[in-house]
């Protein structure tokens, strides 16, 4: 079920991206964070009490609630940067940097939880996906160079503050129902996007939310709830250096829908970039 449960969080977390990106055309990229965590926040909790495990919450250990914390504080993070960076890249330039955590969280994983089965064919994986990452990274044309690689750097702190959230996460959700650990990272996630954006000055921007985006954001924040419940699960119940890699296969439906929406296209060199972060996670998935 774990396994099945990482694939469907692919599946939606790629749609995410899609989403989004159809959301902050016009829309501050802080602010289409903010409302999106709302929508999350809305969806998450609907499912704790689906589930029933609202009742649990006075169960939740100091330790296990300073972990959601602090995960929910990093997945506020890499949000912002992401979508910062979505807002100003392409779709299939941005996201291979953003899967590049994959690489990081598997080796923490090895070395953390000791997850050293099948050690050579994860390590292989690895180093497959990495490589994968960085011929798929391209510059994009711009007249300004600086504001051209800035998604870069957006992208690349949104990779390794999302390989902390898988971490922090795993160690948070070890004694508690996966739907409501979700549920209180999400809060935590609130407070963060909204403080932000006020901190910024950018509350007063939803008046000029435009409509048609604001459903954009509104469906990307339903399938970032559904990504979420289902890597969770998969983080909870499996093995994290493997449900990881199979989470960031996301990458493919993403740039596919690139393609067809945004005629986004990739390179000869980007195209054989993402056969090796396929190949790799196909190993590691293979040998679960």
């Amino acid at each position: 079920m774990w396994l099945i449960a990482a694939v469907l969080s692919a599946f939606f977390a790629g749609v995410t991206s899609i989403l989004a990106k159809c959301g902050i055309k016009k829309t501050d990229s802080d602010i289409a964070t903010a409302l999106r965590t709302v929508v999350v926040l809305l969806f998450s909790w609907i499912m704790v009490f689906i589930v029933g495990s609202a009742d649990t919450i006075s169960q939740i250990q100091p330790k296990t609630l300073l972990f959601l914390i602090l995960s929910g504080t990093a997945t506020g993070a890499s949000w912002m940067c992401y979508f910062r960076a979505l807002s100003i890249g392409d779709v299939n330039k941005v996201v291979p940097i953003d899967k590049s955590s994959t690489v990081l969280t598997v080796l923490l994983a090895i070395v953390l939880f000791k997850e050293t089965e099948h050690l050579a064919v994860k390590l292989a994986g690895t180093v497959l996906l990495g490589v994968g990452v960085l011929l798929m990274v391209e510059k994009k044309k711009s007249q300004n160079e600086v504001s051209g690689n800035a998604y870069i750097l957006y992208a690349v702190g949104s990779a390794f503050f999302a390989a902390l959230t898988s971490i922090l996460a795993k160690v948070g959700i070890s004694g508690i129902e996966s739907n409501l650990g979700t549920a209180i990272r999400t809060v935590i996630v609130l407070i963060m996007s909204w403080t932000i954006a006020a901190l910024k000055g950018k509350v007063g921007k939803l008046k000029e939310l435009d409509g048609k985006e604001l459903i954009f954001i509104v469906l990307s924040g339903i399938a970032t709830g559904a990504s979420w419940l289902c890597y969770y699960y998969a983080i909870q119940n499996g093995v994290v250096s493997v449900v990881v890699p199979i989470d960031k296969m996301s990458l493919l439906i993403t740039v596919v829908f690139s393609y067809l929406i945004f005629k986004e296209k990739l390179s000869k060199k980007a195209l054989f970039g993402l056969l090796l972060m396929v190949l790799g996670t196909l190993a590691m998935a293979i040998f679960a």
